[in-house]
């Protein structure tokens, strides 16, 4: 275990150095931007782990296996991400240890998420997932809404009970106009923001950039980056 520590202690250093770096570059203060770990196919003892090294942000992509992870860290405070694309029949399961849903694509999924706040008595943060390779009317393929469609998924999630707009999340397409132009993708997210915040000045976060374009993010303006591999190492192959 002390050379698992040792190993993302490490790793850390190395992230933090990097997002610091992209900060100066970018003539950002560092605290401007927020590390968010993803965990996912990781045990809750790294978790605990990163914990202890710092991290307080971190998240999960599944519902099977974030859900008994969060469980096994519920002692500690931590804030608790949901990136993965999100059946509506999990809604209340996340609803039950998640912080902040990234991933809001569809306005089914607003209405589930919704009930299932307030079934559990809690807020929970939304993301509105933007997919820059999508038509309207469309998702995109790593899930998301289409630009044009944004306001209107918004403006669902403003009004729903149990439901707090924080922002818009994005994951670098890869297809279409933006494919492979990852800070021209991070940059078009943050005119999306901008109009947001022109009428909903709380909707500030911007979650975009993960371990191999994180210092794109920083540089278009990204308020969150969620950095996996480069934390916690390159996942093992399944199957």
């Amino acid at each position: 275990m002390t050379d698992r520590r040792t190993e993302l202690a490490e790793n850390l250093a190395r992230v933090e150095e990097r997002i610091a770096s992209a900060c100066a570059a970018a003539g950002r203060k560092r605290e401007e931007v927020t590390l968010i770990v993803v965990t996912k196919t990781y045990p809750a003892s790294d978790v605990r782990l990163l914990h202890g090294l710092g991290v307080r942000h971190v998240a999960e992509n599944k519902d099977q296996e974030a859900a008994p992870k969060a469980a096994a860290c519920s002692d500690l405070p931590l804030t608790w991400h949901f990136v993965g694309q999100l059946q509506t029949n999990k809604a209340r399961s996340v609803a039950g240890y998640a912080d902040i849903v990234q991933s809001v694509d569809r306005p089914k999924l607003v209405r589930a998420l919704s009930a299932a706040a307030v079934h559990a008595g809690r807020e929970l943060g939304c993301l509105v997932q933007v997919a820059l390779d999508a038509e309207s009317g469309r998702q995109g393929d790593r899930g998301g809404v289409a630009p044009g469609d944004v306001e209107e998924l918004a403006a669902a999630v403003d009004e729903a009970p149990g439901l707090r707009l924080d922002g818009l999340m994005t994951v670098a397409p890869l297809a279409g106009p933006y494919a492979g132009r990852q800070q021209a993708a991070f940059e078009r997210l943050m005119e999306f923001s901008s109009r947001l915040r022109a009428d909903r000045p709380a909707a500030n976060m911007v979650s975009a950039g993960m371990s191999a374009d994180l210092e794109q993010a920083v540089a278009a303006g990204a308020t969150h980056v969620r950095v996996g591999t480069a934390v916690l190492g390159v996942r093992p192959r399944l199957g």
